[in-house]
């Protein structure tokens, strides 16, 4: 903390400085300034972000890849984009292949399917402790990359406590916002502070460095200057008339004393120990830089050489410095700290989380013992194709239905097809059915909900939603359909079970209502509360003593 190193500009020599002290294991700040997305390990963190929120991104997936992240090498990368198929994206190149990446597809898999619910801190924490991307970033870019993470981080937070926390609009905030840091380098204690000199205006050290006072270039001129207060195109030197030339010494002389003022604070920063070096080139012509200023100042103190491990330099003191005595604190012994014996042995591994059910994973018949013997493939298929037409063909004119039954529809074999158009327009076109397929009545509604201890996720294939009563239609394209509910297939009473479990934590104060629509009788078979309970209660992996949670 006693320590105060001055720097010109955060250009060139600051962040060697930085990255020196922290080789060193030095305790110091880091930059007082930190623009959090010029970092090197922020722009691999935020490449791989953009590939999560983007899998097309073909760009952010390879600088990704090439990072310390992934650490793949350039004719890895190479290999993987050029034998990929014509137009295809680099992910599904490397989905194609995930048998030769094994350890990297793991990783983005995770990632991606992480992505759509955690916050972007939750993410990013998970891409550097789960996936070891803190020590693989480190390892490649050094210590100094910690300002970066730990930056972002930060940022991450900040955004969540203002934004809704989601990948995309963090990465679009990042984009558009100007992402620097400045940080209170005067309170961060006992460590090494290194900052410009126009920035320690106001602070003192005990001991000061100034190692960047060799030759300092200006920015290049505009292409516009200042005459009088009129702007001009500023013209090369042999070609300027005299007011502009003048006016040119005087942006000079300006520039000089200011650079002169900047010295003045530099130097008066210290409180007992001023060290002066150069990094780069002298000026050989007016021997104008802070170095040779500096030197030109001691010489005429009556400064003394002095040998360094660097070379010859000098020495100006006040004081007697050899006559005192250095005072050092007796050194501190840690008690040793004896640990619990669960600390020397690995955590035992998690209970896996019961998987998602379905309301069709519940067990029981779903046919009729009439459509036994009918391949189990070909009635699926068949009952998907019809819930298509049953779901889109209601929003069209009936004299668009035949198009686009053809669009939906892929059956080789067109007179199916035309069967299952000729019964999906029954099913429609009956009178008593108008209400199921009214403008107000949704279709394909996902619904999900714990149910018996087991977290349970279904499509309601119709759902009508009144003031005080929901009802909730199933379709069924069954060749057999029963007389009574009662002799329904066991697993399509389960299903409209686990259906009127779910509603009932959706819709605590509504009647609800269950119906199976048979398509191939165009009818409707209202399903008793008690009935489909009663089916739900004989589901094997479900207890409903557990209640809903």
């Amino acid at each position: 903390g006693d320590i105060l190193i001055l720097v010109q500009k955060r250009s060139g020599v600051f962040p060697e400085i930085i990255r020196a002290c922290k080789a060193l294991d030095l305790p110091i700040a880091g930059a007082d300034r930190l623009r959090v997305g010029a970092e090197m390990a922020v722009k691999d963190l935020r490449a791989l972000l953009s590939f999560l929120a983007t899998p097309e991104d073909d760009l952010s997936l390879a600088v990704a890849l090439r990072s310390p992240l992934l650490g793949w090498d350039e004719q890895a990368l190479f290999d993987l984009a050029h034998r990929r198929a014509p137009r295809a994206f680099l992910w599904q190149a490397l989905r194609d292949r995930r048998t030769e990446f094994p350890e990297t597809f793991a990783v983005l898999e995770d990632l991606r399917d992480a992505a759509d619910y955690l916050r972007p801190y939750d993410l990013i924490e998970r891409v550097l402790i789960r996936h070891e991307g803190r020590r693989r970033l480190l390892a490649r870019l050094g210590r100094e990359a910690e300002d970066g993470i730990d930056a972002l981080l930060s940022q991450a937070l900040a955004y969540e406590r203002t934004e809704v926390p989601g990948l995309t609009g963090f990465l679009v905030w990042m984009e558009t916002d100007d992402l620097e840091i400045k940080r209170q380098v005067d309170a961060q204690g006992d460590m090494i502070r290194v900052m410009t000199v126009h920035g320690a205006k106001g602070l003192e050290a005990p001991v000061v460095f100034l190692p960047d006072t060799a030759l300092h270039r200006d920015g290049q001129p505009g292409v516009v200057q200042l005459i009088d207060g009129v702007p001009v195109w500023r013209l090369p030197e042999d070609e300027r008339p005299e007011p502009m030339s003048r006016a040119q010494a005087e942006e000079a002389a300006r520039s000089r004393a200011e650079r002169l003022r900047l010295l003045y604070v530099a130097l008066t920063r210290a409180q007992s120990w001023l060290i002066v070096a150069a990094a780069g080139k002298l000026d050989t012509t007016d021997g104008d830089t802070w170095y040779q200023r500096v030197e030109a100042g001691l010489n005429r103190q009556g400064a003394v050489p002095l040998v360094t491990p660097l070379g010859e330099g000098l020495r100006l003191q006040g004081g007697d410095w050899d006559g005192m005595t250095g005072h050092h604190a007796a050194p501190v012994k840690a008690d040793a700290v004896v640990l619990p014996e669960m600390f020397d042995r690995p955590a035992p591994p998690a209970e896996p989380a019961p998987k998602t059910l379905s309301p069709s994973d519940l067990g029981g018949d779903k046919a009729m013992p009439g459509d036994a013997g009918l391949d189990e493939e070909e009635a699926k298929a068949r009952g998907t194709r019809l819930h298509l037409l049953l779901e889109h063909l209601p929003t069209l004119p009936q004299a668009d239905w035949a198009e686009c039954a053809r669009n939906l529809v892929d059956c080789d074999d067109p007179a199916e097809a035309d069967a299952l158009l000729a019964e999906a327009r029954a099913v429609l076109t009956t009178p008593d059915l108008a209400h199921v397929f009214a403008p107000d009545a949704l279709a394909e509604v996902p619904i999900t909900a714990q149910v018996g201890g087991r977290r349970l996720h279904g499509t309601i294939d119709r759902l009508i939603i009144g003031a005080d009563h929901v009802l909730a239609i199933d379709y069924k394209s069954n060749a057999t359909v029963p007389d009574t509910a009662a002799a329904c297939p066991e697993g399509l009473l389960r299903q409209m079970g686990a259906y009127l479990a779910m509603l009932e934590q959706v819709f605590p104060h509504h009647r609800i209502d269950l119906a199976i629509l048979w398509t191939r009788t165009a009818s409707l078979m209202p399903l008793p509360q008690d009935v489909v309970r009663s089916a739900l209660a004989r589901a094997p992996n479900l207890d409903l003593s557990a209640g809903p949670s």
